[in-house]
């Protein structure tokens, strides 16, 4: 037989069967089947004519035969054929009950791990999986490495069985024999955000290879650490080991996440030069970096010369679209997928809905939302999620209600995307009923209701509740969470505890970009530019590349602290040493930190260089300068443009009515406020907030509701008094009305944050610290009045205003009175 003819080939054992007196010796091949069945012909021949049914899918044959060969032809390999052939044709209960009803001395250790193999594949079943693990542990069977590796690959498994596995790992010497249990182990704490552990099993492991490398890259990216991914690279590189679709996959992801097209680029290069570059997994990774760059032209040219594409190419292609505001791409992609015969129940309908959330775009929302109804899709998980967050994106909770009413199974991801969109749209109090009904509803929730529900606490300042999510944090093992942790930090410097925030952030085991900005933005909040400034430096000291975020931080740091000079220079730093190009933000916070310093001048150069047009954020700055420094002439330049790009806005027309009332020109007042009236504009009105019990107490100017209101305002007549003797003089300029000093005075004394206040200082014990919020700016008036007060109470008293934090104790104001 020539070379290319010869058949693979197989080791059979003869077997001899002398048949007395002399006779004839018969030979009859075996092969590791008949091995296996414990040298039985009979048995062997029944194995195989199971197995041919259950290849061929005639699963109820199968049983059949299965059934007559009990109790004396059939054994464990049997049984597990049978197990395996249920499994293979997603008939799990069918499984789960033979397994259950099967004599215990057929089940040995593939038994039990076919079986926790398929529970693991179930929809919903990975619980049992993880439970039937634990029995077989109970029943004394000996554990190898597939059953480790396969109860490691359970989707539910926790965080908590991952680490009660390792022991079992060590003490059957797997870490140091198998490489395929190590791994496994090491993605498994990786996936669950466990990567101080995970560290630790790639560190004690003999040997390891490239999926090693890449479970290792993908959790440290996963958890922001971008920098350790790409040294872990070059670690792979050196070692001699041949980088794998997911090696690109996970330094595309890196290139993506700190925004480098270079790295990316270079990422492109060695897949160009490697056998990967056709590989669709691959390209598919390279369109998501090139759509998450905004490089629109090259994702094009690649998907263009793909030789393969799936539906995640076109997937990856109508996000990329979507992002760049190309809606009629987005429906072009999406006709092009109909007109190529992709399966209709397969099209990316939960991308699209994204899509039309992101944009957002409720006229292609319902158009989707009817083909899924025509296809009765609807109501499935995916989908239906996919539906909460478009309606909630675009302004519709009672739609996206509606959605998640008619789900059929809510799991946690749909109690999420229903929590997040009440926080989205300011119903932070329904956010928080809706946490505590999924908790009854007996659903954990994970990093991503976390993270909605500490911002609803942070928007509602409720630092009760926010030490209560803390504690649960610890409790369900999330803290070790890189986003866990910055999510807390930010929490606490919005409930204004900046002390706690500063300790979570040093408390953390790990940090990225998103912890450093996070700090960095709490120093800003606060008025503490030169300790944002340091903790800026520090952040380039550890290797952590700046973005736009941080930057913004900076500036608006040095904005609420009047530093010109370093606004100035941290804005060309960003452009002429990051490459990254400003935002209207950026340019919002240099001109509102020139004009807070009267530097007009600068103002008009920068607006002239500025790349955008007009822009509301902008020209708000402008006018809140002109209003700090009585500039009328520009004041009324900023306010008409304003009026044109927002005409049922209220705030420019409110803010130049203060300008002309400081300056004693109320003629102009009442022309602005005839303005508004004719234009059906009202002024918003403020009001503060305090949490007490974890309740909100909520205060309007000269406030009559509260049923403590006589105790309240006898509360501020005490202040008042000692506040006299202390040298206090009401600052009635801030009365802007027309009337004289007496009623200026009076209509001074009750503003929302001193109801507040005096609520609080009646409720609470002495020496706890006062946190108010407060939905617009504090009045100069009421700022000096504070100062006394924090003094004469010998109390911390927080206020967060619109735009910042006031500090007061002992009669200082962390601001310096620079606001």
């Amino acid at each position: 037989m020539p070379p290319a003819m010869r058949l693979p080939f197989r080791p059979t054992l003869v077997v001899t069967n002398v048949a007395g007196g002399g006779g004839a010796a018969a030979a009859t091949p075996v092969d590791a089947r008949m091995v296996k069945t414990g040298f039985d012909p009979a048995t062997y021949r029944l194995n195989l004519h199971l197995h041919s049914l259950i290849s061929s899918g005639r699963l109820a044959q199968a049983r059949a035969l299965f059934d007559q060969m009990a109790p004396h032809r059939s054994n464990a390999f049997s049984l597990n054929r049978m197990l395996s052939g249920y499994s293979r044709y997603g008939q799990i209960a069918e499984a789960h009950h033979l397994f259950l009803s099967s004599p215990p001395h057929l089940r040995d250790a593939v038994t039990w791990t076919v079986m926790m193999g398929a529970l693991a594949a179930a929809p919903g079943r990975a619980a049992d999986a993880v439970s039937l693990f634990r029995d077989m542990i109970r029943e004394g069977v000996a554990l190898d490495r597939v059953t480790m590796s396969t109860v490691l690959n359970v989707p539910a498994a926790s965080s908590g069985t991952t680490a009660s596995l390792h022991p079992f790992a060590v003490k059957l010497g797997l870490l140091h024999s198998s490489v395929v249990v190590c791994n496994t182990l090491l993605d498994a704490y990786c996936k669950h955000g466990l990567l101080v552990a995970g560290r630790r099993v790639f560190q004690e492991m003999p040997h390891r290879d490239s999926v090693t490398y890449n479970a290792m890259m993908m959790g440290c990216s996963k958890e922001g650490l971008h920098g350790e991914a790409l040294d872990l690279f070059a670690d792979m590189r050196r070692a001699g080991l041949s980088a794998t679709q997911f090696t690109f996959s996970s330094m595309l992801t890196v290139a993506t996440a700190v925004g480098d097209l270079r790295l990316g680029h270079q990422v492109h290069g060695l897949v160009t030069r490697a056998s990967s570059a056709h590989n669709v997994f691959v390209n598919n990774s390279l369109l998501d970096f090139y759509s998450k760059c905004d490089c629109i032209g090259e994702m094009e040219k690649l998907f263009d010369g793909m030789p393969e594409r799936d539906n995640v190419s076109y997937n990856v292609m109508i996000t990329g679209y979507a992002w760049s505001q190309c809606a009629g791409m987005v429906l072009r992609m999406f006709r092009e997928m109909q007109a190529l015969g992709f399966d209709r129940q397969a099209l990316p309908y939960a991308t699209l809905l994204s899509v039309a959330g992101s944009l957002p775009h409720i006229v292609i929302g319902k158009q989707i939302h009817a083909q899924l109804v025509l296809l009765g899709l609807s109501s499935e998980d995916l989908v239906g999620n996919a539906l909460i967050d478009m309606y909630s994106k675009c302004g519709m909770l009672n739609a996206a209600k509606t959605s998640f009413v008619n789900k059929n199974d809510k799991t946690a991801v749909s109690w999420t995307a229903m929590i997040t969109g009440h926080v989205q749209n300011g119903q932070q109090e329904e956010a928080l009923q809706l946490f505590c009904d999924m908790r009854r509803a007996g659903l954990s929730p994970d990093r991503a209701t976390f993270s909605s529900i500490i911002k609803a606490s942070s928007s509602l300042a409720m630092i009760g509740l926010g030490r209560q999510l803390h504690s649960y944090l610890v409790r369900s093992g999330n803290m070790s969470s890189v986003f866990s942790g910055s999510a807390l930090l930010d929490m606490y410097a919005k409930c204004g505890c900046l002390n706690e925030a500063l300790r979570t952030f040093d408390e953390m085991p790990e940090r990225n970009s998103i912890s450093w900005n996070a700090v960095i933005s709490a120093y800003s909040h606060y008025g503490q530019a030169k300790n944002a400034i340091k903790m800026f430096e520090s952040m380039l000291r550890y290797g952590f590349k700046p973005d736009s975020v941080t930057f913004l931080s900076v500036l608006s740091a040095c904005s609420h602290n009047g530093l010109a000079e370093e606004c100035m220079k941290y804005f060309e730093l960003m452009e002429n040493e990051y490459g990254i190009s400003p935002w209207k933000e950026h340019y919002s916070c240099v001109i509102d930190t020139l004009g807070r310093v009267g530097r007009f001048d600068k103002v008009q150069k920068m607006l002239s260089e500025m790349p955008f047009g007009d822009d509301p954020i902008i020209w708000s700055s402008i006018l809140h300068s002109c209003r700090i420094h009585g500039n009328q002439d520009l004041a009324r330049v900023a306010a008409e443009k304003l009026f044109s790009m927002g005409p049922t806005d209220a705030t420019p027309y409110v803010i130049l009515s203060n300008i002309y009332a400081k300056a004693g020109k109320w003629e102009d007042v009442a022309h602005v406020k005839k303005t508004m009236r004719d234009r059906g504009l009202r002024k918003e009105s403020g009001y503060s907030w305090v949490e007490f019990k974890h309740k909100i107490y909520s205060f309007s100017s000269n406030d009559q509701t509260n049923p403590m209101i006589a105790e309240i305002k006898d509360e501020l007549e005490r202040l008042y008094k000692e506040m006299d003797k202390q040298g206090y003089k009401p600052d009635i300029s801030c009365a802007l009305h027309q009337v004289d000093d007496d009623l200026k005075f009076e209509s001074l004394k009750y503003h929302s944050e001193r109801l507040a206040i005096a609520f609080a200082l009646i409720n609470t014990p002495p020496g706890t610290p006062i946190r108010v919020m407060k939905n617009l700016s504090a009045c100069l008036d009421c700022h000096a009045a504070i100062k006394i007060m924090s003094k004469i109470v010998n109390r911390d008293i927080i206020v967060r205003d619109s735009s910042r934090f006031h500090h007061f104790k002992d009669g200082v104001c962390s601001c310096g009175d620079y606001w």
